[in-house]
């Protein structure tokens, strides 16, 4: 608990009272007589040094005045005695016959004691709901405000975020410049029959800017503007989400024309009956509660929700039926013209080099959204100041990407001279394999420096942005992805475990190619099995596997087949160029680190793949050459396979085919 907190509330004041209590009842009852033992107050009245006595009934206390002062304990004393003793007591009081004589006193009780017994345990009863009733009337998260609203009104005197400091989104600006135009001037809308949008949806993967540009909205438009997350609407009470949602809306009309931003807001609109309290969960109240106020707005009333989501599908479909959210937006990841114009506006007030260009950054971070493109110039800025220097400069940039990709180096991890070798060749076998494809992007970086889980890495960039990618793009990203397994096997005929990851990316490559994009010939154009990257419990986990085991096997079969032949392209692109793979490795070894240039510069003599031969489909051959329908059961694999030396013992596709033999070719001299 905050001490300066407590001591601002009434508990300083409820302590003090008690302390000022018993200073009271003390001065009260203080009488000026010391106390003293039994025995001791004995021996003064047997030794005759007591000039009067007073015996107090009920108390059991004897009060004694000394015919002299004691040095020790002074002229008024006082001792009490046990009932046993109260006869030995009497007896020495009549011996000692004072001269002032002795008193009998019956003590009557104190009025200011007894009403304070009384009324002290009232008093801190009441200070205790005080407590409680002042709290109730407080912030939003009091005990009886759990059905008001916890809703943030921003203020004009809020920092104020404008559509000038958000880039890389501008149909998303576009759609929000009309809702502002449309609160700013109803008239003009009204005028044509146009009604105001009752909602807005802004979905897209995280980081894209969904919230910024909602505060762009409230910045801009000037108009009152409640932000609240979807998870404030749920408590472990019932009925208190419905409770905030009319409270919220209640403010927002009331205030007219009003924004209500609702942050998460999967949190409170899933899928109802997909949940696991059934039809009287409270989350499914609140969103009823939710839907009724949407449906509810007076078409005069110029009141907008806008709400932001990462899952949009798992929202509950009448949230999104027209008359809601009568508009969804969806923020992506910016192209290469908005991750330039981020990175503009995150480079405000930073201190750039001459030399730096922020067109080049953008193309080094494709599929960067605007909060990785600002961790970028952030990690850059910290670097900076961390070499104590002034300007950032084109090496901090670099770092600050590669932080932001892989980690951070991890400079206390020492490799020994073999494992840097192996490390070499297998990213040079990546590297050589996507520079002799005809398909894939150029190789811009290669480094065999340890960062984050990766002994290395090579980057693959591409120069403009792609929304579609072709099946000769996939097989090359296949052959790119075992390079690095293939020279292992070609170079040192013993594999590590380092091409773990590549295998398992390059499998669920292949397995997508065939079952989601019917890029396979035998299994066709079929979408086979349920997409598992966006389950929601309780509506997607009791669908089965929609083919049989014939099909299974045949995928199986189809995906085993795209990898041998992607082991293939790579063995022999990179056999054939076996001399510029060693240069590559020995320039990886001395520098480390190599940039598109120097890579190029290795390249420049590389022999490319042949071209595939032209891919037909199913559907494109003729009919007495499609497979069967009914997919027959696969011929035995046939694992009789020459490898030349190499020492894996990999497996043939699952059609009968004739053993392959390859040939290594001799690692030159100057290796």
């Amino acid at each position: 608990m905050n001490v300066k907190k407590l001591l601002r509330g009434p508990f300083l004041y409820i302590i003090l009272a008690i302390i000022a209590v018993w200073i009271g009842s003390s001065l009260i009852t203080m009488s000026g007589f010391r106390e003293v033992s039994t025995q001791q107050g004995l021996e003064f009245l047997n030794d005759g040094k007591v000039a009067s006595a007073k015996i107090v009934d009920g108390e059991q206390r004897v009060d004694l005045t000394l015919t002299s002062a004691d040095p020790k304990y002074g002229e008024q004393v006082q001792f009490y005695y046990v009932t046993p003793r109260g006869e030995e007591v009497v007896d020495a009081v009549n011996s000692a016959k004072p001269k002032d004589g002795f008193t009998d006193e019956v003590p009557q009780p104190n009025w200011f004691l007894s009403a304070l017994g009384f009324l002290l345990p009232l008093l801190l009863i009441g200070v205790f709901f005080w407590i409680m009733l002042s709290g109730m009337q407080g912030g939003g998260n009091k005990v009886m405000q759990f059905g008001k609203s916890k809703a943030k009104l921003v203020t004009k005197e809020s920092p104020q975020v404008t559509f000038d400091d958000v880039a890389g989104s501008d149909e998303a600006l576009e759609e929000l410049q009309e809702i502002k135009d449309f609160l700013k001037e109803p008239a003009k809308f009204q005028a044509v029959g146009a009604r105001i949008p009752k909602g807005v949806l802004l979905y897209g993967p995280p980081g894209t800017g969904k919230t910024l540009l909602a505060r762009a909205v409230a910045g801009e438009a000037g108009v009152p503007f409640y932000s609240i997350s979807g998870s404030d609407f749920v408590e472990m009470f019932v009925g208190v989400g419905a409770s905030r949602v009319r409270d919220l809306f209640e403010q927002a009309r009331q205030n007219a024309p009003a924004i209500i931003f609702v942050d998460e807001i999967d949190a409170v609109g899933r899928h109802r009956g997909a949940g696991m309290g059934g039809g009287h969960d409270e989350r499914e109240q609140t969103l009823n509660q939710l839907l009724v106020e949407m449906d509810g707005f007076d078409p005069k009333t110029n009141v907008i929700l806008i709400a932001a989501t990462n899952r949009p599908d798992i929202l509950d479909p009448a949230l999104l039926r027209p008359g809601r959210f009568d508009r969804q937006i969806g923020v992506d990841a910016p192209d290469l013209q908005g991750r330039k114009k981020i990175l503009e506006v995150h480079g405000k007030g930073k201190p750039l080099a001459k030399g730096v260009d922020l067109e080049i950054v953008a193309r080094k971070t494709p599929g960067f959204t605007g909060a990785d493109l600002a961790n970028v110039l952030n990690e850059a800025a910290l670097l900076t100041a961390r070499s104590n220097a002034q300007l950032i400069d084109n090496r901090a940039l670099d770092e600050a990407i590669d932080r932001v990709i892989a980690g951070p180096q991890r400079r206390t991890r020492l490799m020994k001279d073999k494992e840097k070798l192996i490390t070499a060749y297998h990213e040079g076998g990546h590297a050589l394999a996507a520079a002799a494809m005809n398909y894939t992007d150029p190789v811009s970086k290669i480094t065999i420096l340890p960062r984050g889980r990766a002994l290395g890495y090579t980057m693959v960039l591409p120069l403009e942005d792609k929304y579609s990618i072709t099946r000769n793009e996939l097989l090359d990203q296949l052959a790119y992805a075992m390079g690095g397994r293939v020279a292992e096997e070609i170079v040192f005929h013993d594999p590590t475990t380092g091409a773990s990851n590549d295998i398992e990316k390059a499998t669920a490559t292949a397995r997508k190619m065939v079952t989601e994009f019917g890029m396979s010939a035998d299994v066709g154009a079929v979408k086979l099995g349920q997409s598992q990257g966006e389950v929601f419990l309780g509506r997607d986990m009791g669908h089965q596997r929609d083919y049989s085991e014939r099909i299974a096997e045949r995928v199986d079969a189809e995906v085993r087949a795209l990898i041998e032949k992607a082991h293939d392209e790579a063995w022999e692109v990179i056999n054939e160029n076996r001399d510029i793979l060693d240069h590559l490795a020995r320039e990886l070894l001395e520098k480390e680190t190599l940039d598109h240039n120097e890579i190029a510069e290795i390249f420049k003599d590389i022999k490319k793949l042949p071209e595939r031969p032209l891919w037909l489909s199913s559907q494109s051959r003729p009919l007495s050459e499609r497979p069967p329908i009914d997919f027959p059961t696969p011929a035995p694999i046939d694992e009789t396979v020459t490898d030349g030396g190499v020492g894996s013992d990999t497996e043939a596709p699952a059609a009968p085919a004739p053993a392959r033999t390859r040939a290594v070719k001799p690692r030159p001299a100057t290796a």
